[in-house]
């Protein structure tokens, strides 16, 4: 239920009408992504299969030699990118803490909800954590962004890093607060909030660190399917993939749901990802 899963669903019947088939939405938990990864560099080389994938934690478990990665990021085949966005530093409605200042001045063991050590939300914990020297528990095994949401607004845990337009629907229902962008541009849902440079001083040390997960994240939402597609069937699954995501009447009903669809090519696609995790 989390925004890969939103983003799918929303998807899937417009790309169904360009394909003229049926297109089936299966959510694949586990390891933070990495199985469904697995699976899918794997899987028959047929163009049936494509995956919604968080480029910035496959990126992320490839450059760290995460134990379970059976894949090479720069080996898939890339249809596009849906889009990039910010994240933003989230805590419960009932804390005292609303600015990033009070979160460091608090001098308190934070709890992060994560949904695995490659998903978006433990990466951006564990970086957020080193750059800014927080006394930090990166807690695994949530299902997802949703059920970490509910957890840090229940208390059970602290603080959450979410992409923004998941972070804005958390925020309009009450269910969590936002204290700051974590990125150098500010977000389009929350102009008022500072961004984490703005927000923080930090050493050289913790610059390198924002910025360079900012690069990375600057991977996004990447829609990828096996490798080694035949280059025909592939041409098509792009041109469909494209025309998809420039429907003027699924980016409106992105935008009603908060779910910003910013379209990037295959190759510049591909090129981020290869500048990412270089060739092997």
């Amino acid at each position: 239920g989390g925004g890969y899963d939103i983003f799918s669903r929303l998807i899937a019947p417009y790309l169904a009408k360009v394909l003229e088939t049926t297109v089936v939405v299966e959510n694949q938990p586990g390891a933070g992504g990495l199985l469904a990864l697995n699976k899918l560099y794997a899987a028959q080389p047929d163009g049936l299969q494509i995956s919604l994938t968080n480029g910035t934690g496959a990126a992320f478990a490839q450059l760290t030699n995460q134990p379970g990665v059976r894949f090479d990021l720069a080996k898939f085949s890339y249809l596009a990118t849906v889009g990039a966005p910010p994240a933003i530093w989230l805590v419960g409605p009932n804390t005292p803490i609303r600015t990033v200042q009070q979160a460091l001045d608090a001098k308190m063991k934070w709890r992060w909800a994560s949904s695995g050590g490659t998903s978006g939300l433990g990466i951006g914990a564990a970086f957020t954590c080193e750059a800014l020297k927080l006394d930090c528990h990166v807690v695994q095994g949530y299902k997802g962004s949703a059920d970490a949401g509910l957890a840090v607004m229940r208390g059970e845990m602290d603080a959450l890093y979410m992409a923004e337009s998941s972070a804005n629907n958390f925020v309009k229902a009450k269910q969590n607060w936002p204290l700051a962008t974590m990125g150098r541009k500010k977000s389009r849902f929350f102009p008022d909030q500072p961004t984490i440079f703005e927000a923080a001083k930090m050493d050289a040390d913790g610059l390198w660190v924002m910025d360079f997960l900012a690069n990375v994240e600057g991977l996004g939402r990447i829609l990828i399917a096996p490798p080694g597609i035949p280059p025909a069937r592939l041409v098509y699954l792009q041109a469909a993939v494209k025309e998809t995501l420039h429907n003027p009447q699924l980016i409106a009903e992105g935008e009603r749901a908060e779910r910003i669809i910013e379209y990037l090519d295959p190759v510049s696609t591909e090129k981020n990802a290869v500048g990412v995790v270089g060739t092997v």
